[in-house]
C-alpha cells in the first residue's frame, strides 16, 4: 500500500491534454482526482467546495494565474505544488514557494514531489 493511496488530488490545468494525462498518472498511483478544472474559476470552486488531502495547480491558466485558488487552498491548510515551465525565481507568489514540479514532469517525478508533499 503506497502512502498516497486514496488521496484525493485536485488537478488544476488549463491543457486538456496535459490534464488528463495528469488524471492517469494520478490514478496509477493510487490517488483520487478531483477535477481537473480547466479554468481559473473552476479551480476556485473546488478549492473551496472539495474534500482535499492536496492539489498541483498550473501556475498559468491560460492569460490568469492560479495565486487566487492557491491562496484558498493555503487558507484551509490544504498542501499544494505549482507545475509550471518558471523557475522559482519568477513566480509572483507571496510568502513561502511551495513545492515545484517543472514542466514536462514524468510520474515518477509526480510519485516523489507528492510523498513530499504529503508527508
Amino acid at each position: 500500500m503506497s502512502v498516497l493511496d486514496g488521496k484525493r488530488i485536485l488537478v488544476v490545468e488549463d491543457e486538456a491534454i496535459i490534464a488528463f494525462a495528469l488524471e492517469d498518472m494520478l490514478d496509477e498511483l493510487g490517488c483520487v482526482v478531483v477535477g481537473p478544472a480547466l479554468r481559473l474559476e473552476d479551480a476556485c470552486v473546488l478549492a473551496v467546495d472539495s474534500q482535499l488531502d492536496g492539489a498541483i495547480l498550473d501556475v498559468n491558466l491560460n492569460s490568469e494565474r492560479s495565486y487566487p485558488a492557491a491562496r484558498t487552498l493555503a487558507e484551509r491548510g490544504v498542501p499544494f505544488i505549482f507545475a509550471t515551465g518558471y523557475d522559482r525565481e519568477s513566480l509572483e507568489w507571496e510568502g513561502k514557494v511551495p513545492d515545484l514540479i517543472a514542466k514536462p514532469y514524468r510520474k515518477d517525478q509526480l510519485e516523489a514531489a507528492l510523498i513530499r508533499l504529503l508527508q
